[in-house]
């Protein structure tokens, strides 16, 4: 490990380019200290395999409720700092999985197409109706994943510019005051509470209703503090991460136009293994995965004590050289691709299906309706959302 404690997550020098410390990392110390903004030291860890053999070993909890653990956000009420983000931990886990996967299911996911199509299609109507140069992100972007999400959940879609701030709110990093994420988690628990109880009353032809009449054959049906946060985590993941990498996604494939655009307004096949190479090639999907280690292990021949918070840099990973060859180009037609966007493990990404599929969807209506698409503005004009876990970029800036 190195003896100085660099600030983290690192700067990065564009919107798209990945801070140049990752690479030397991997090289050269891939078990590094990191200091939060909260002050707090956690370690950093950056080659792939360590990454995949952390995420995938279940002794190791996502939890940072336990005494000792690194504060990842400047505010109590974040993601990893909720208690009941032990409702899907540890001997939990498997009961909760087990339940979500039979409705949570890639056929269910698959069914959806035509209506996410749909729905980009009438965004794309209104950024069109809007002139050029339009902003794809405030127009396709942000909207589009949380109409998904609330249709799946059963929610008014109404209420999407207070589930933008909620989920905001609930990813803090430094961006909001104690005050303001404990108001938004507050409001945020409320609202989903009453959804919870109005769908055990009457239920509806979505998830959530589904997920609350099922029963599992060995420990009963889910609470309704377990439906509520599944639905509270369901809408912010489902939201926020996607809506992030739809403009993440356009803006890669923009920034080497014609090479990489043109090539898949010619050769539709090549959209699936595209979303995939801009999945792994993000460099600012989020802060990482934390872990709580609960004893004493060893990575990459460095003893780590219990106790101890790990960051699991999939977005290093994902750019390991002794992995991936050209691993910091784009290739469209890179296969397979076992990239770790999603995690690994039993803790991988439950809604990875339906980030793929409107990945996959929206990029399809966009090659149909917009073929000759680009950026508005160079590359390094591009600006980065900053204070949240998850990482993005504010416009997307387009003319066609």
């Amino acid at each position: 490990m190195t003896d100085t404690v660099p600030t983290y997550p690192f700067a990065r020098p564009t919107a798209l380019d990945p801070p140049a410390e990752w690479e030397q990392l991997r090289s050269e110390c891939p078990v590094s200290k990191v200091r939060m903004v909260t002050g707090d030291e956690a370690l950093l860890i950056t080659r792939y395999n360590d990454v995949r053999e952390l995420l995938a070993d279940p002794r190791f909890t996502h939890s940072l409720t336990e005494a000792g653990a690194a504060q990842i956000s400047t505010s109590e009420d974040g993601i990893f700092n909720r208690d009941e983000a032990t409702m899907t931990a540890g001997p939990n886990h498997q009961r909760w999985r087990r339940m979500m996967n039979k409705s949570f299911t890639v056929k269910r996911v698959n069914a959806m197409r035509p209506r996410i199509a749909e729905i980009a299609n009438q965004l794309i109507d209104e950024l069109i109706a809007g002139g050029q140069p339009g902003d794809l992100q405030s127009a396709l972007g942000f909207p589009l994943p949380v109409f998904v999400i609330c249709e799946l959940l059963g929610v008014d879609p109404n209420y999407r510019d207070k589930f933008s701030h909620w989920s905001d709110a609930m990813l803090n990093l430094d961006k909001f005051s104690q005050a303001e994420t404990a108001k938004a988690a507050m409001e945020f628990q409320e609202f989903m509470v009453q959804h919870v109880l109005d769908k055990r009353a009457a239920p509806g032809d979505d998830l959530l209703s589904e997920l609350a009449a099922i029963v599992d054959s060995q420990d009963g049906r889910m609470t309704e503090a377990e439906l509520v946060y599944t639905a509270q985590g369901l809408l912010v993941a489902g939201h926020e991460t996607t809506a992030n990498m739809i403009g993440k996604m356009v803006a890669m494939l923009l920034a080497d136009r014609p090479n990489r655009w043109d090539r898949l307004v010619a050769d539709r096949g090549l959209i699936n293994p595209a979303v995939e190479e801009t999945l792994r090639l993000d460099a600012s999907s989020s802060i990482d995965l934390p872990r709580y280690i609960s004893e004493d292990i060893e990575i990459a021949g460095c003893p780590i004590k219990a106790g101890t918070t790990v960051m699991a840099s999939l977005s290093s990973g994902n750019r390991d050289e002794t992995v991936y060859d050209d691993a910091a180009e784009l290739r469209l037609d890179r296969v397979p691709n076992p990239h770790l966007a999603f995690g690994a493990g039993p803790h991988s990404c439950l809604g990875q299906a339906l980030a793929r599929t409107e990945l996959q969807v929206t990029l399809t209506v966009l090659l149909d309706r917009l073929p000759t698409l680009e950026l508005a503005v160079p590359v390094e004009e591009l600006r980065r959302r900053t204070g949240l876990i998850v990482g993005g970029i504010e416009e997307v800036p387009v003319r066609w």
